[in-house]
């Protein structure tokens, strides 16, 4: 069903209040509530939501481009690259600098540097945050940073958050995907492993689970999918299995969506639902109308933003994926969001220019192999500020 075709006329259609969520996007860059304190550790996904936000709404240009370097600036302080011989490839992004200490004592910093370590969630923001502030990912080793999502992937196929051990299950598959996917290069990542754990994980019911005999969940089966297209597998779902992927999906529409059956609708569900069916084409058997009216009632005329549910409090993480629904519903005023990758096709655009130059450098590059004839995977080491303004602890 078309978005025209259900928007008939004389029925009155309350507005998406964009101005008003571009300054609740921009609120989060600068001030973090007290009622976030216990996401300090993940503060790099607080500022993706919000600066990816003003990118759906297609108000970046809101931010200074003092601030943009801010946030690129912010975000490269927070790159783990250093290893020491023998140590564990644990390369990548934190999502805070809460373990990065500023002191002349070495005792004290070699006792820190061994809390340093990428986490595959908060890399794939920080690489979607950069390329979504149009930044070339030059001081990027791209080769150790995918090492280090080799590093944690299990027996099964499946990854852990980061190399001192966590959670392995489909949330961390989809970050790994994204990440190499977005750095245009496997290296020691086994795909073959990681299909085998995402078909494994398909249940009774076809949607997909966390991990085995777990339950089909919509985001997980999000996860899931976007990782089989990311790592170019997608094609080896054959059609009975798609067509009753579709039907799970399909049906998590109430008004809204759901994450699971017999669960409440959730604003956040727009996307991942609204995502999956995408990346499988099926987004137009949904009901459009009924899919935006309950987006709206989440929408906070106020102070801009969306939340969970209606008259409940507004937070970057459901309002950057109310949008992201929204969009995929031909919203006017918003961005086209690219549906794997969870980022607006600019960024994707940005990306793809990124990819092509890669290519055309990779030609004496010793790590090119056939599989990655893109790959440019060393770069120049420059520093990164260690004092910038954004985000500063409340």
């Amino acid at each position: 069903m078309s978005h025209d075709a259900v928007n008939i006329e004389g029925i009155k259609r309350e507005p998406v209040l964009m101005h008003k969520h571009a300054k609740f996007c921009i609120r989060f860059l600068n001030l973090l509530p007290a009622r976030l304190a216990s996401h300090d550790s993940t503060r790099g996904a607080i500022a993706f939501f919000a600066v990816c936000g003003l990118d759906v709404l297609k108000s970046l240009s809101l931010l200074s481009n003092q601030m943009q370097k801010d946030v690129i600036e912010w975000i490269y302080g927070g790159l783990v690259t250093s290893l020491e011989d023998g140590q564990q490839s644990c390369c990548g992004f934190q999502g805070s600098r809460c373990v990065n200490i500023i002191s002349n004592d070495e005792q004290l910093q070699a006792n820190a540097k061994c809390y340093q370590w990428g986490h595959l969630a908060m890399t794939y923001t920080g690489i979607g945050l950069l390329a979504t502030l149009g930044d070339d990912l030059s001081r990027l080793d791209r080769k150790s940073i995918v090492d280090g999502v080799a590093a944690v992937q299990r027996p099964d196929g499946s990854f852990s958050a980061s190399i001192d051990g966590s959670e392995n299950d489909m949330r961390f598959v989809f970050c790994a995907a994204a990440i190499c996917h977005m750095l245009d290069y496997w290296g020691n990542v086994d795909k073959e492993k990681m299909y085998q754990f995402i078909i494994s994980c398909i249940r009774y019911d076809n949607g997909f689970s966390q991990y085995l005999e777990g339950e089909a969940h919509g985001g997980t089966s999000f996860c899931a999918l976007a990782a089989l297209e990311l790592s170019g597998q997608l094609h080896r779902l054959d059609e009975d299995t798609k067509e009753n992927i579709k039907r799970w999906l399909i049906f998590r529409q109430v008004n809204g969506f759901q994450g699971r059956p017999n669960k409440m609708v959730d604003t956040c569900y727009s996307f991942w639902i609204g995502a999956a069916l995408r990346i499988l084409g099926a987004f137009e058997l949904t009901d459009y109308e009924e899919n935006r009216a309950y987006l709206m009632e989440t929408q906070d005329n106020i102070v801009g933003g969306f939340s969970k549910w209606p008259q409940s409090t507004t937070d970057p993480f459901h309002t950057y994926l109310g949008l992201c629904g929204l969009s995929f519903m031909n919203e006017p005023g918003l961005a086209e969001v690219k549906p794997s990758l969870n980022m607006s096709m600019r960024a994707y655009n940005h990306l793809k220019h990124l990819h092509a130059q890669w290519q055309a450098e990779s030609t004496d590059d010793k790590f090119a192999t056939k599989e990655t004839p893109a790959s440019k995977l060393n770069s120049d080491d420059k520093s990164t500020s260690d004092t910038s303004p954004l985000i500063k602890a409340q």
